[in-house]
């Protein structure tokens, strides 16, 4: 299948054939149809799979290549970043139609607030906007959308983690009751379909693959002791071939100690937190795209709000408590048919995470061996599938025992 079946129209088409698209991907080829013919969906696609394409794509069509230049489309994101991402797409695929967007999002100053609000007064077509943010322009009166046509919702299930859901249907009342709602979600636990049962009329449902990693990463984890995890870390990018990394860990705080470790040992990394300015984060990101940046570190933020290509390896400095977070974190590496390679770091404290991720991706992940000059990796008993707790001990002493990372507390 090509995108050509889809009969898009004529100025879509050449800004499919400028970008290189040439054949749709599964959750395209079953979404695109039923958005098309005017059906509300609510979809689940992992991480990776083109989602966003594949309500874009049917979107762009139906507001034609000669808009009336009213807000017809509003697209909510979880966050500033994804947002950004989902505008840049945007302005790719209607380069050669006369659709514009314009993203709206918090963060920044006071200037950036009136240069979004100037976007929102310059006739544009689709709206990409985070909850918040959106609220403030409904609220003040500075934003209208009574002539709305098309509701997506992107990356529903984050919206809802993040504590949006109130503000999502706050943002629903000021909507027209008849449209064409998208519903796009990574995974679909019951407080999406409620939410969807809330706001959706009888929805086409497509599931494609949920909590199931792509089968080019390359899957990996290394059993370490606290004080090994930054010499493995500093190992595996300098005795590696990787060429552009994400290393997620589990708060700011780690965030920074390790981007400072990793400095002193002359690797180029640099950290992407909430303390940073806006723009700060847009520049790391640019030069994390751009290969001009090989390493990057942050938390689950990033697991979701960052889509570039050629990522060829992801570290999980910490194994995330949520086995849906794996499946987030190590999608940004093999994307588009790609390979790449994922790393988890398990410590004592790990064990029943890594059980979990095993369960939800229905195998066991194969094991690596610590570099001998790390020192003597622990070991795990052996254990009843059905005791609720493993239990963990070392052929040797703890290397440098009573010392941690720096930034790791005790209760860490």
């Amino acid at each position: 299948m090509t995108f050509n079946d889809f009969n898009f129209n004529e100025q879509l088409s050449e800004g499919l054939d400028s970008m290189g698209y040439k054949n749709p991907t599964v959750i395209q080829q079953m979404a695109i149809p039923v958005i098309l013919e005017g059906k509300d969906i609510i979809a689940c696609a992992q991480t990776g799979t083109g989602k966003t394409a594949s309500y874009l794509l049917p979107v762009l069509n139906l507001i034609g290549p000669t808009p009336n230049h009213q807000i017809s489309t509003l697209i909510l994101a979880p966050t500033r970043e994804l947002a950004q991402q989902i505008d840049q797409q945007v302005e790719g695929l209607a380069y050669f139609t006369e659709i514009s967007s314009v993203a709206i999002f918090g963060g920044g100053d006071g200037m950036a607030y009136e240069n979004q609000k100037r976007g929102l007064q310059n006739k544009v077509d689709i709206v990409i906007a985070t909850p918040g943010r959106l609220i403030a322009f409904l609220s003040s009166g500075a934003l209208k959308l009574n002539q709305l046509k098309y509701l997506v919702l992107d990356e529903a299930d984050r919206m809802l983690d993040m504590g949006f859901q109130e503000d999502i249907m706050r943002i629903i009342s000021y909507l027209p009751a008849k449209r064409q709602t998208l519903l796009f979600s990574a995974t679909m636990p019951p407080k999406i379909r409620q939410l969807a049962k809330s706001i959706l009329h009888d929805p086409e449902q497509v599931n494609i693959a949920i909590s199931q990693p792509a089968e080019g990463i390359n899957q990996q984890i290394y059993k370490v002791y606290d004080e090994q995890k930054t010499k493995l870390i500093v190992h595996l990018l300098k005795n590696g071939p990787y060429t552009s990394t994400i290393i997620f860990a589990s708060t700011k705080e780690k965030v920074k100690a390790l981007y400072k470790e990793l400095k002193s040992t002359q690797i180029n990394a640099k950290a992407f937190h909430s303390d940073m300015k806006q723009n700060e984060r847009e520049e790391i990101l640019l030069e994390f795209k751009n290969k001009q940046l090989p390493v990057i570190i942050g938390t689950d933020a990033l697991s979701r709000g960052i889509d570039v290509e050629g990522i060829d390896l992801v570290i999980n400095y910490d194994a995330p408590p949520d086995p849906e977070d794996y499946i987030h974190r190590i999608g940004r590496t093999a994307r588009a048919a790609t390979t790449g390679t994922a790393i988890t770091l398990i410590n004592e404290r790990d064990q029943r995470k890594l059980k979990n991720i095993e369960e939800l991706i229905d195998k066991p992940i194969a094991e690596s061996v610590l570099p001998p000059e790390l020192g003597e990796a622990p070991v795990f008993k052996a254990h009843n599938p059905n005791d609720k707790k493993r239990r963990w001990t070392g052929n040797k002493k703890r290397p440098n025992k009573g010392s941690r990372p720096q930034g790791q507390s005790k209760a860490n």
